[in-house]
């Protein structure tokens, strides 16, 4: 669904929509950090409460927060570098 987006915003702004290519960067760039924003949140609070739950593993839940916070943070990095792709193709 998203090629299916990026293909048509991009058709878009090769015609005389250019805008739309713009806005399509910029939902792409807040999506991916209100998306990153929450999978963390929930990561940390998930992992908090396993703790409160299991102190004795603690040390293992808090090695495997960290590893899903920092997928999730390199997703995150990788839309938003998508995003600025996009708006750097446009050319007016």
């Amino acid at each position: 669904m998203l090629l299916n987006l990026l293909a048509l915003l991009q058709e878009s702004a090769s015609a005389t929509g250019k805008g739309y290519a713009l806005i399509g960067a910029g939902l792409a760039a807040g999506l991916a950090v209100l998306g990153a924003g929450i999978g963390i949140g929930r990561v940390g609070g998930q992992a908090v409460e396993g703790m409160a739950r299991q102190p004795e593993n603690s040390a293992r839940i808090q090695t495997a927060m960290i590893i899903a916070a920092a997928l999730v943070e390199g997703v995150a990095l990788f839309a938003a570098v998508v995003a600025f792709v996009m708006q750097g193709k446009v050319t007016f």
